[in-house]
C-alpha cells in the first residue's frame, strides 16, 4: 500500500495529500446488514467513499486530471467553470495547491441553495448566476455552460476545462476509481454510479468492461421532472458527447425523496453522505429487485456464489441540510424540546459578569469613612460607589423587609418562583419581559442605566444573570451577584462579628463595629 501510515511531510505535503497516486485508496465499506434488504439472497453491498478525498467529493479525481492537462504554467491565470458545486470546488483547491492559481470562478444556475453558494464563497471562488435550467444542455448558447466557454476562448489568460465535453473527466475514473475498486473488492460483480455530466459512470464502465467484462454496470438518472443535487435526467443525457452508452449495461431512475431518505439512513449508520449517494443505492436496490423478480439476480454471482455491488457516495450531506428538511418532513427527524427557546434568551453570557457575592459588594460598595468605628445601622456606613446602580429584582415587600443600600426595586420575580434555568417556560416569560423593558426604558430606567455600572439582584442569581444578560447586548456594563440574596445570607450567617438589631421601623439591620480595614463585604451583609 502507498504510504500506509497516511503522513504527508515536506514541501510538497498538501499536493501528496491531495494526490491518489501518493495516498491509500479510499475506503470501501460494506454496509450493515440493517441496510441492505438482499443480503439473504446472498447479495453484498459496498460503498466506495469517494467523500472521503480530501476535497470531500466525488470530482476530486476528475478535477485534478482536468486541471493537469488544462493549465499551462506561465500563460494560465484564471479557472472557469460551469459546476453546481463539487466540480468547481475541486478545482479551486486543487489550482491552489497544484498550480498556484486563486482566480477559479464559478458559473453556475440561480436556482443553487443558498447554503451552497456560501460553500464556495467559502473556498474564495468567484461567483456569477445564470438564469434559465438549474441543468442546461452543453450546447445551449443561452446558459453558462457557453459562457463558460466563450470566456475562455476570448482570453488566453483564462481556461475552461469543461466537465462536460473533456474526456479528461472521465478518463480519471479510468485513471485512479476504477483500479481503486478493483484492488479492494477483486470480486465485484456489480458497479453502480449517477450519471450527471455521465463522467463517473463512462469511466467505471469503460474501465471495468476492459478489465473484468463480468462486472455488470448499472447507470442511474434522475426521475423525469424531479431533481437530485449532481445527477441527471435521461432525457438530459442525450446531448452528452462522453461514450457513456456503451459504458452502462442498464440504466434506473430515481426520485428526490428515496435519495433524500436512504442518505440519511446511511448517515445515521456511520456512513456520511449526501442525497447522491441515496440516490445511487436506490437504484442498485430497484436495480437487485428487478433481477430478484424476474428470476435472473444468481447469474450476477461470482465464483463464490455471493453478488458483490459497489455503489458510489459522492459527496458530503452538510451542504443539503435544509433540503433534507424541505424534501422529507418532520416525521424523519427527532423532536427538538423547548424548541420555544430559539426564540429568546437570544445573548451571551459570561462567567466574568456573574460576580461572587463578597467581590461584588467590595466592587460596588464604598465605605463611608466618617462613620467607620460607629455603632449605627449598615445602611449608613456604606454608599454605592459614584457612577453605579444597584437594581433589586425582587417583590416590593421582600425588598422593604432588607436591601443592600442606594439599591433601586424593579420587581420581576417571585421568590417561590423557580430558576429559569430549570423552567424553559419562565426563562421564556422573563426574557421577553426584560427584553420588552430595556428595549424602551422609560426615564426613570434609563437614568438608572446610562453611563453607569450596574448590579443586578434577585432571589438565588439566576433570574439576575439573565437580565445581565440582556442589559449587557444593550450596551450597558451590567454584573449580577452569584446566588443573589441566598448568597448574600449566607454570607452574613458566616460573619463572626456584629450582631442583629432593629431599626425604629422594625427593619432587620446588622450594627457592627468594625475596623476600617474590614471589607465592605464584610459590613454589608
Amino acid at each position: 500500500m502507498v504510504n500506509p501510515l497516511n503522513v504527508y511531510k515536506g514541501p510538497d505535503s498538501v499536493r501528496s495529500y491531495f494526490h491518489p497516486e501518493s495516498s491509500p485508496p479510499l475506503p470501501l465499506v460494506e454496509i450493515p446488514d440493517c441496510l441492505n434488504p438482499y443480503r439473504r439472497d446472498g447479495v453484498r453491498i459496498y460503498a466506495k467513499m469517494m467523500s472521503m478525498h480530501p476535497a470531500n467529493n466525488v470530482k476530486s479525481m476528475p478535477a485534478l486530471n482536468l486541471l493537469e492537462n488544462s493549465v499551462e504554467k506561465g500563460k494560465t491565470q484564471t479557472v472557469i467553470e460551469y459546476s453546481s458545486g463539487s466540480t468547481v470546488i475541486s478545482m479551486s483547491l486543487i489550482a491552489r495547491v497544484f498550480h498556484d492559481l486563486h482566480d477559479v470562478r464559478a458559473y453556475l444556475s440561480n436556482k443553487t441553495s443558498p447554503a451552497k453558494l456560501r460553500l464556495m464563497q467559502f473556498f474564495g471562488l468567484d461567483i456569477t448566476l445564470f438564469g434559465g435550467p438549474s441543468q442546461p444542455e452543453p450546447d445551449d448558447e443561452r446558459g453558462g455552460i457557453m459562457a463558460a466557454e466563450r470566456q475562455a476562448k476570448e482570453d488566453d489568460s483564462k481556461i475552461n476545462p469543461n466537465q462536460y465535453d473533456n474526456d479528461d473527466n472521465w478518463k480519471a475514473h479510468i485513471r485512479w476509481t476504477g483500479p481503486q475498486i478493483l484492488r479492494q473488492l477483486p470480486e465485484i460483480n456489480v458497479i453502480c454510479a449517477g450519471m450527471g455530466t455521465s463522467g463517473t459512470m463512462t469511466g467505471l464502465g469503460t474501465y471495468f468492461k476492459d478489465v473484468k467484462p463480468t462486472v455488470y454496470r448499472v447507470g442511474v438518472c434522475t426521475a423525469p421532472g424531479d431533481r437530485v443535487p449532481g445527477p441527471r435526467s435521461h432525457a438530459l443525457l442525450a446531448p452528452v458527447q462522453f461514450p457513456w452508452k456503451s459504458a452502462v449495461d442498464h440504466i434506473e431512475e430515481v426520485g428526490s425523496h428515496d435519495s433524500f431518505s436512504l442518505s440519511l439512513s446511511l448517515c445515521r449508520e456511520g456512513l456520511v453522505c449526501g442525497p447522491s449517494s441515496g440516490f445511487n443505492l436506490k437504484g442498485l436496490y430497484q436495480f437487485i429487485a428487478r433481477r430478484k423478480a424476474d428470476g435472473s439476480l444468481a447469474e450476477l454471482a461470482g465464483e463464490d456464489g455471493e453478488i458483490h455491488c459497489v455503489f458510489l457516495c459522492c459527496d458530503l450531506p452538510y451542504q443539503y441540510i435544509n433540503e433534507y428538511f424541505d424534501k422529507l418532513g418532520a416525521e424523519y427527524f427527532p423532536t427538538i424540546h423547548n424548541e420555544h427557546l430559539t426564540k429568546v434568551d437570544l445573548y451571551r453570557y459570561d462567567d466574568k459578569w456573574e460576580k461572587e457575592p463578597a467581590d461584588a459588594l467590595d466592587l460596588f460598595f464604598t465605605q463611608d469613612d466618617a462613620l467607620a468605628s460607629a455603632l449605627v445601622p449598615i445602611t449608613f456606613k456604606v454608599k454605592p460607589q459614584p457612577q453605579t446602580s444597584i437594581i433589586d429584582l425582587r417583590q416590593p415587600l421582600d425588598f422593604h423587609d432588607f436591601h443592600l443600600p442606594g439599591s433601586v426595586n424593579v420587581p420581576f420575580v417571585h421568590e417561590d418562583t423557580p430558576s429559569p434555568f430549570s423552567e424553559p417556560y419562565i426563562l421564556e416569560s422573563l426574557w421577553k419581559r426584560l427584553e420588552e423593558t430595556f428595549k424602551a426604558p422609560s426615564k426613570e430606567l434609563r437614568d438608572l442605566l446610562c453611563r453607569r455600572r450596574i448590579l443586578l439582584l434577585c432571589y438565588d442569581g439566576d433570574s439576575a444573570r439573565v437580565a445581565t444578560s440582556v442589559l449587557r447586548a444593550k450596551g450597558h456594563e451590567a454584573d449580577s451577584i452569584k446566588g443573589g440574596f441566598k448568597a448574600l445570607r449566607r454570607l452574613r450567617e458566616k460573619s463572626d462579628s456584629g450582631f442583629r438589631a432593629r431599626n425604629d421601623s422594625g427593619v432587620e439591620v446588622m450594627a457592627v463595629h468594625l475596623p476600617n480595614h474590614i471589607p465592605v463585604a464584610a459590613q454589608v451583609v
